[in-house]
């Protein structure tokens, strides 16, 4: 081999250093761009892929040999909307089987904190006891608006102090230094809801000074209330980037309706507004009970108040509202002793009706599945090429979408209806993904890049959880590998916490 100008790319791959951890070979690479699938081998050497083309086995030496033939290779996927304990015990395999490397915390709101021995420590501190630890995958965190609020001494139904909002710009300032990729908020839920424009306008300028993005459940996810909620939050684009959360229209019907919600993010984006949206491919929700209160019963103590003294209409509110989610039958229990039944199902075994379940409950006791969407909707707004895939799943959610999310998305849409080809649906779970966040050297099989690389046969990807049993892995991923650390192989998860703490 000489050091001429016509040595192939391979012979200067191996010029200084011909050992590897990892070949791939014959491999159908996708690799996450939308390009055309091309065949050809990979070599990874520690936490970094090497080489992608041709590789001359003579020539070389390697720990590991994956026989990818017939099968594609493509990024790990990047899971833009995630929940779980990244520095607790907890497995996450529910992520590694349905091969996502990269997840994003810190949703809706709320950003994890911890208890040590030396008491309650903050997001910056939570960070570098995660760095030291290790995660299972790759975590990037968002700081959360609601957990600023509450850290600022702000209560749920009041605006900011001018010294309070000063204290909430100063925590977000800080996290973005640490590392965070922007911030999220809640503004459906307690904490978030009582949050006026100007408020968010503050915290947005700091986001937008950092070149992050603000994520956000929005308002309200209501067809009569959608598109308002929207439109508050384009406004904020105009000082940092944003995007909205698990995009859906809670009973709207309709593919045309779902162009509507789209219309408005393509013209946001000609005003030069940068907006994007993530979707999950479920037809239900899932979040607590108390999305069904009025916020003025939504916290403990206003449910009581309200009990004492508006009870006739809160029962009214109540009956009325879980009807327009298309009635009791439609929201499946979890997280109390009645998870696994319908409301309907757990008032009726009770002789009591819905609505004396709920007085029972009140807005903390418990969570649900909620079927409220309509399917040539969301998968309209799921479809549209500028749209990414979420899980809004965690290991301890009792809803299918956090263990079969991306298999459901090949299973169901690649494979089945053959709505999306495999190397456009490749490119919502990576690139798409990476780079509405600002992730670097993820998302994208190219040298140099991080080895977060997934093996699998499409027709073998499915799906496995179901409502009633929803903490079944997905199967079909022959190969996950974690910063070029193997983590899941011939569908059997290992043990290492092969994950990094991602800082912006």
């Amino acid at each position: 081999m000489c050091g001429c100008a016509s040595e192939t790319a391979f012979e200067k791959a191996i010029l200084n250093n011909a050992n590897f951890d990892i070949l791939i070979a014959n491999g159908n690479i996708v690799d996450g761009s939308g390009d055309l699938p091309y065949l050809a081998d990979v070599l990874i050497r520690a936490d970094t892929i090497a080489y992608i083309g041709k590789v001359d086995t003579s020539s070389i030496s390697y720990d590991s040999f994956i026989d990818a033939s017939g099968k594609v290779v493509a990024p790990g996927f990047i899971d833009v909307h995630a929940h779980g304990n990244a520095l607790s015990d907890t497995p996450m395999d529910n992520f590694l089987k349905m091969g996502v490397t990269t997840i994003v915390l810190g949703q809706d709101g709320s950003h994890p904190t911890a208890n040590t021995s030396g008491g309650t420590v903050d997001l910056v501190d939570w960070m570098d006891l995660l760095e030291e630890k290790g995660p299972a995958v790759n975590v990037a965190l968002l700081a959360g608006h609601a957990t600023l609020r509450r850290e600022a001494g702000v209560d749920y139904a009041d605006d900011p102090t001018a010294a309070q909002l000063r204290e909430m710009a100063q925590n977000l300032q800080a996290a973005l230094n640490a590392g965070c990729y922007g911030l999220s908020t809640g503004l459906e839920y307690v904490g978030g809801m009582s949050a006026k424009e100007d408020e968010l306008v503050a915290l947005a300028k700091v986001v937008g000074n950092d070149d992050g993005i603000m994520m956000s459940h929005v308002r309200n996810e209501d067809d009569d209330k959608v598109e308002q909620s929207i439109e508050e939050l384009l406004r904020l684009g105009e000082h940092c980037k944003v995007h909205v959360s698990h995009m859906k229209v809670v009973y709207g019907k309709g593919a045309d309706r779902a162009r509507e919600i789209l219309g408005k993010l393509e013209s946001a984006r000609d005003q030069e507004i940068e907006v994007s949206a993530d979707v999950y491919p479920y037809l239900a929700s899932y979040t607590t009970i108390g999305i069904v209160f009025p916020e003025w019963a939504k916290t403990v103590e206003q449910f009581e108040e309200a009990k004492r003294t508006r009870n006739k209409e809160l029962r009214e509110y109540l009956f009325n509202r879980v009807q327009k989610r298309n009635g009791p039958k439609s929201t499946l229990l979890a997280g109390n002793q009645y998870a696994g039944k319908t409301l309907d199902q757990a008032a009726a075994d009770l002789g009591i009706s819905f609505v004396d379940l709920l007085m029972q409950f009140g807005p903390g006791g418990g969570s649900g599945a909620y079927f409220i969407m309509e399917d040539s909707l969301m998968s309209t707004l799921l479809l549209h090429p500028e749209t990414m895939v979420s899980s809004d799943g965690s290991p301890t959610m009792r809803h299918p979408r956090g263990y079969g999310t991306f298999a459901r998305i090949i299973q169901r849409y690649v494979v089945e209806r053959k709505q999306l080809t495999i190397k456009e649906a490749v490119r919502k779970m990576t690139t798409l993904s990476a780079k509405t966040m600002g992730i670097e050297r993820r998302g994208l099989l190219k040298v140099g890049n991080f080895a977060d690389v997934i093996v699998f046969d499409p027709q073998n990807v499915k799906e496995n959880a179901t409502y009633l049993d929803p903490y079944q892995t997905a199967s079909g991923f022959d190969e996950v590998m974690v910063n070029g650390i193997s983590v899941v192989k011939e569908e059997t998860v290992l043990s290492p916490r092969a994950g990094r703490l991602l800082r912006k």
